[in-house]
């Protein structure tokens, strides 16, 4: 049974690491949906690339996921962490075990909003460390504690993609992707 992931996006996110996140994890045979928080379907990154995704998300809140992420970038990530429903689904994610995951701004800004990185170590942008409390910020491209798996950045983007391939579908398809990309 193929694993699934759900991308949430928002207008703004971070192109590099929104397009790293669908193609690494697409590469590993993992069933990825990308689902919009906005009105539509069609969203223009920070940088201006234009991504339509596959959903909205709040026609796919129901659904399971083995996986959900949130690309960083801004203004993106505020957008993300003002979403409500993509807070209680990240919730209801962190609650079961299952595994949830961000990246630059959105560990900060939505995960430290969601109120799911309580007693965990983590790693964000850098200059949002000062945003955090009640967890631990380590100065590492990614982190994993547990089910939550956290990054830096733009920079760390297809690491972190990796990481997230490794933890869904074990560290042989990590491999063979990272193998196939060069990496």
């Amino acid at each position: 049974m193929s694993k699934r992931a759900l991308i949430a996006v928002a207008e703004g996110v971070e192109d590099l690491e929104c397009v790293t996140l669908i193609d690494v994890l697409r590469r590993a045979e993992i069933e990825v949906l990308v689902a919009s928080i906005e009105e539509r379907r069609m969203i223009t990154c920070a940088r201006g690339t234009r991504l339509t995704a596959d959903a909205m998300l709040v026609d796919v809140l129901a659904q399971d996921f083995d996986l959900i992420v949130l690309p960083g970038g801004m203004p993106g990530a505020q957008h993300l962490a003002e979403f409500e429903p993509l807070a209680e689904r990240v919730r209801q994610q962190a609650k079961a075990g299952e595994l949830f995951a961000a990246i630059c701004a959105a560990p900060a800004l939505a995960l430290q909003q969601y109120g799911v990185l309580r007693q965990r170590r983590m790693t964000c942008y850098p200059a949002f460390s000062d945003r955090l409390s009640g967890c631990t910020f380590v100065d590492e491209a990614v982190v994993v504690d547990g089910n939550c798996i956290t990054s830096q950045g733009p920079g760390t983007a297809l690491v972190f993609a990796l990481t997230l391939v490794e933890q869904l579908v074990g560290r042989s398809t990590r491999n063979e992707v990272a193998k196939a990309m060069l990496v």
